[in-house]
């Protein structure tokens, strides 16, 4: 048995004591177990190098003991959320730019689209990313842009423009010696052309800046296929095998048993209650004036409670203004900048989002949260009608007696959201 130490987001941290063989799909399990969390497969180790500045997500089938060999005394594993960790199963056209996709055996062929995961997957075939990408001069603080490709034996760079002849090609780092990190310092400690940067660093450099591969793409978008094409054409198939493991262990209960979440975010949907028995409801015409009709009963319900017993001006603030506290997606009072950074954290995925405080108004809210890859913000102001306060985002035209239900509407309904609410950035206290 090994002792290892994680922490959490903020700043505590378990002494977990674990076996050789453990992966870190399993630390995750266990941590989700013995932390009371809700366990929805997005939970992940990040081994994090605050001297370097580096950090990554570690593979669902990695061997925690073994990662931890080779990490320095400064580095350390947290306990994060990662939404992003399979999204390219789900979405990958959004991940790989067509431009940037072509085969080796061809020097104009493009994949087609719909083959283009099965041949990451597949070892035989020979898929590989190219385009521009700036990289730092060893030892220096001057970047050089070059046009670079990703192929299964390596990352390689042309030494005359575009040019993918092997005469022209230079290695630049292998795939199987080691990982590739995002560099979560600024762009100025770097003297980085651009924000997007991440970094290839050899599994036996523990702390030494001259080993690592310091690279900088022009968008999100492209350094986000840069790193998942790198991530497949290391793992292939293995990483699909742990995509599927949460589909397999419902009907196969692991070893460990997470408590049971009440309600999945990705299972919310409308529902007829009107008859016998409950029915989906399809039509989304229908099932937005169900969702409007069901804000109406919420908001009956409330006047009801209030006539009951409404609060004087002398009492404290009404439950409906401070329930939303207790909610995990609920991050007080955070500055703009940390919300964008707990988003980017968790992976842009589409409907990550929080609720804050808001800074310019002290009686308003702020949803902070995802879509494409840009994070967006839209205020909750308070709205008073009959004596009564109410909350919306769309300049009341729908309201809400308190976050809580403002929050469950949204993640039914689209409405003037550029999509539904899905996943909650949350942080957990170990």
């Amino acid at each position: 048995m090994e002792i290892v130490k994680v922490w959490s987001e903020d700043g505590a941290g378990k002494v977990v004591e674990i076996p050789a063989d453990m992966t870190a799909r399993d630390v995750c399990q266990l941590l989700v177990y013995k932390s009371h969390c809700l366990d929805d497969n997005a939970w992940t180790l990040v081994e994090h190098h605050p001297i370097l500045g580096l950090e990554r997500c570690l593979e669902d089938h990695e061997l925690v003991v073994q990662v931890q060999a080779s990490m320095s005394s400064d580095s350390k594993f947290l306990f994060r959320k990662n939404y992003a960790k399979y999204e390219f199963f789900r979405n990958p056209l959004n991940f790989f730019p067509e431009q940037m996709v072509a085969w080796c055996q061809e020097s104009d062929g493009s994949i087609p689209q719909s083959q283009l995961l099965q041949n990451f997957l597949n070892s035989s075939s020979c898929p590989e990313i190219q385009g521009y990408l700036h990289v730092k001069e060893p030892g220096r603080r001057s970047w050089k842009k070059l046009y670079m490709f990703l192929r299964r034996s390596g990352l390689y760079y042309s030494t005359k423009g575009t040019s993918k002849e092997p005469r022209h090609l230079q290695l630049l780092s292998d795939l199987e010696d080691s990982n590739i990190f995002t560099i979560i310092t600024g762009r100025k400690l770097h003297n980085a052309p651009t924000d997007y940067q991440f970094c290839i660093k050899p599994s036996k450099v523990r702390s030494d800046c001259k080993e690592l591969k310091m690279l900088c793409a022009e968008d999100e978008q492209s350094r986000t296929c840069w790193m998942t094409a790198f991530r497949l054409l290391k793992y292939g198939i293995v990483l699909y095998q742990s995509y599927n493991v949460p589909q397999q262990r419902k009907t196969n209960l692991s070893h460990f048993t997470a408590p049971v979440r009440s309600v999945s975010e990705n299972s919310l949907v409308a529902m007829d209650f009107s008859g016998r028995t409950g029915r989906v409801i399809d039509n989304p015409v229908e099932a937005q004036s169900a969702a409007l009709e069901e804000g109406q009963t919420w908001r009956k319900r409330s006047q009801r409670m209030n006539v009951l017993g409404s609060p004087s001006p002398l009492h404290p603030p009404s439950l409906s203004t401070v329930i939303h506290r207790t909610q995990m997606w609920f991050h007080g009072r955070i500055m703009r900048e940390e919300a964008h950074k707990m988003i980017i954290q968790q992976g842009q995925v589409d409907g990550l989002f929080l609720l804050r405080d808001s800074q310019s108004n002290p009686k308003a809210f702020v949803l902070t949260m995802c879509h494409h890859q840009k994070i967006k913000h839209f205020q909750i102001l308070p709205c008073e009608e009959d004596g009564e306060v109410f909350f919306s985002l769309d300049d009341g035209a729908t309201k809400f007696t308190d976050l809580i239900h403002l929050v469950e509407f949204y993640q039914l309904n689209r409405g003037v959201l550029p999509c539904k609410l899905k996943h909650p950035c949350t942080a957990v206290a170990l």
